[in-house]
C-alpha cells in the first residue's frame, strides 16, 4: 500500500495498493477526482495540477525505533571508542621512544645518517599514534552520552 497527500491539503489520504508508480499515482489521482466531484475536497487545485505533484506519505514508527537506534548508536560509539583506545595503546610506547629521539635534531651534536633515517621513518608512526589518540579524545567525549544511552536502557523498571 502506498499513500499519497496533496501539499494544499495534507490532511486528505489517498491510499493505492502497490507501491509508488506512475499507476499508482494514476488510481490516486481517480481517488482525488472522485473527492473533488463529491465536493469533499477542502481546496480548490489549481488548472494542471498532476499525478506528479502528489506527495507520498512515508509511514514512520517513531514510538520504540527512536530508541533502539539510539541504543544501537550507542553501542557503535562505544565498539569505536574500544578500537581506538587499542590502537592508542599498541603504538603508544614506540611512539614515545621515536619523540625522545626528536629531540637529537635540536642537539648541536653531529648525527649518523642511519639515525636520521631511522628518525624519518618514525614519524609515520608518531604521526599515525598522534591522529589514533585525537580521535581517541574525541570518540570519549562522544562515548560519555552513549554511555547515560545505555545506563538508561538498561535501567530496570521500577516496581
Amino acid at each position: 500500500m502506498v499513500q499519497y497527500t496533496l501539499a494544499q491539503s495534507p490532511e486528505i489520504i489517498l491510499t493505492v495498493p502497490g507501491k509508488d508508480s506512475a499507476k499508482a499515482r494514476e488510481k490516486a489521482m481517480d481517488q482525488l477526482m472522485k473527492l473533488m466531484e463529491e465536493g469533499e475536497l477542502p481546496t480548490e487545485l489549481e488548472e494542471g495540477f498532476g499525478a506528479q505533484q502528489l506527495i507520498e506519505v512515508k509511514e514512520t514508527s517513531i514510538d520504540t525505533t527512536n530508541g533502539e537506534d539510539a541504543i544501537t548508536q550507542a553501542v557503535q560509539i562505544l565498539s569505536n571508542l574500544a578500537s581506538l583506545k587499542l590502537k592508542v595503546q599498541e603504538s603508544r610506547a614506540e611512539a614515545l621512544e621515536i619523540r625522545q629521539a626528536v629531540d637529537i635534531l635540536f642537539s648541536d651534536n653531529s648525527v649518523a645518517e642511519e639515525e636520521i633515517a631511522r628518525l624519518k621513518e618514525g614519524f609515520k608512526v608518531l604521526k599515525n599514534f598522534a591522529q589514533a589518540n585525537l580521535r581517541y579524545q574525541e570518540a570519549r567525549a562522544k562515548a560519555e552520552h552513549a554511555r547515560l544511552v545505555l545506563d538508561q536502557a538498561l535501567k530496570s523498571p521500577e516496581v
